[in-house]
């Protein structure tokens, strides 16, 4: 018989869309153990990029897909007929109509997560309190809400857990973070950022939207705990242009670099932020901005006499400058496009001296030996992705934390959050670390 904890908690995931299963699953994987993987989302994500990643490193750490979950039929069955022959998953492949169907089987030990943006953290939830490890597609969350309740129930599950952050396995990026945290950068000043292309088709899939039916898939499933609406296949589809299925800008290309700031500084979130942008070219009734630019306000909480800004600015209308970090100091630079450190705009030692200044120029350097990564706006399959998926299967079988856990999902997330609420509401927007929470001033 079901107890009242069980029933209230089946009863709370209910409104979400998900459900629970008493017989929560985990298996002890020993080292020789195949990890049976199962598909949730069959996205252009997962297709174009973490399959070609999986794919590379699934023979030598013993991993296979062993079935898809995806709401719409086509997916599914595309699922089957992409892997075919590839030699990526096991003989006995299913096809579930739901995460809760695939959560119910015990032939699953870990998913890797690409649905829709707004679906990430509940879906990330659901597959732990399951007693499945998980990859998860960054944004981590769109509302607060959903990142508290992924966190919390990944934190009580010691289940491991890699958020799409896939810059935190990228050998340039550890260099980066390694110069700073030695001292010898000096004090972050300022850092910008950019992320640059010029493609209205971006996020947008007009043929599918056209031979999609709501019959063949689950829309009110679809939609979580967002307001219910009727039926909307550019929603289902093209979910990036559309709060608040997705904030576009922020959770998909933001997010990436926000969460850099925070390795490189160790601070968690943003003090402030203020944010501005609209669509102002690409007016197909999308209503996520094509044109976005935030600025961010960093440092201590208890100290405001120290800190940086970060100028994050993105378009969608013209590529000029393409994707760009750069971090200063007082002494230099750091070109994350380029992996070179040099001592360009540092403070020269002819004004040091008349201002009774030391000059500390920075050294001309690549970031050591790393190879070059993938900084384009193109997201598919790179490099970068290939080692952030080799280190999540390692740590499946490790047991050690990886390189992008589930609080460093939800520090980007708030981050993000916090410049979609200044986008939306014209105004500056705090964090209190105290109550863990938003302010709108």
């Amino acid at each position: 018989m079901e107890n009242r904890r069980d029933f209230i908690k089946k009863s709370a995931l209910a409104g979400l869309g998900m459900s629970f299963s008493a017989s929560s699953y985990a298996r002890i994987l020993g080292a020789n153990d195949r990890v049976r993987v199962g598909i949730i989302g069959f996205s252009d994500r997962f297709r174009q990029s973490l399959a070609p990643a999986f794919a590379e490193h699934a023979k030598a750490q013993n991993f296979a897909f062993v079935g898809v979950s995806d709401l719409w039929n086509r997916r599914r069955d595309e699922a089957e007929a992409y892997l075919k022959g590839k030699g990526l998953n096991d003989s006995t492949f299913f096809k579930a109509r739901n995460n809760d169907e695939l959560l119910d089987r015990k032939d699953v030990d870990a998913v890797i997560i690409s649905t829709a943006d707004f679906q990430h953290a509940l879906h990330c939830a659901a597959a732990v309190e399951s007693g499945r490890d998980v990859y998860c597609e960054k944004p981590f969350a769109e509302s607060l809400d959903d990142a508290r309740k992924a966190v919390k129930a990944v934190e009580a599950s010691k289940k491991i857990v890699q958020v799409g952050s896939q810059r935190r396995s990228a050998p340039n990026y550890h260099s980066a973070n390694e110069f700073i945290k030695s001292g010898k950068f000096g004090d972050i000043t300022m850092v910008e950022m950019t992320w640059n292309v010029n493609q209205p088709g971006r996020w947008r899939r007009p043929k599918l939207v056209s031979e999609i039916r709501k019959e063949d898939t689950d829309w009110d499933r679809y939609q979580m705990n967002r307001p219910k609406t009727a039926w909307d296949p550019r929603k289902y589809l093209e979910f990036r242009l559309f709060y608040p299925y997705s904030s576009g800008i922020p959770g998909q290309w933001m997010s990436h670099q926000i969460d850099t700031v925070h390795w490189f500084s160790g601070l968690d979130h943003p003090r402030s932020v203020v944010a501005n942008g609209g669509v102002y070219s690409w007016k197909d009734g999308r209503v996520n901005a094509d044109t976005f630019t935030a600025v961010f306000d960093y440092g201590p909480d208890n100290d405001k006499t120290k800190g940086f800004q970060v100028l994050y600015s993105s378009r969608m209308n013209n590529e000029a400058g393409g994707v760009k970090e750069y971090y200063f100091s007082n002494g230099g630079m750091i070109n994350l496009d380029t992996n070179k450190i040099s001592p360009e705009g540092g403070l020269e030692a002819k004004y040091a001296k008349d201002m009774n200044m030391q000059a500390n120029l920075l050294p001309t350097m690549s970031l050591g030996e790393a190879a070059k990564m993938e900084t384009s706006a193109n997201t598919g399959g790179d490099p970068m992705t290939s080692l952030h998926m080799l280190n999540w299967m390692e740590c499946v079988r490790s047991r050690k934390e990886p390189n992008a856990p589930a609080r460093v999902g939800f520090n980007h997330s708030v981050a993000n959050i916090m410049a979609t609420m200044a986008l939306h509401t014209g105004k500056r927007v705090t964090w209190d670390s105290t109550k863990q929470d938003v302010v709108v001033s």
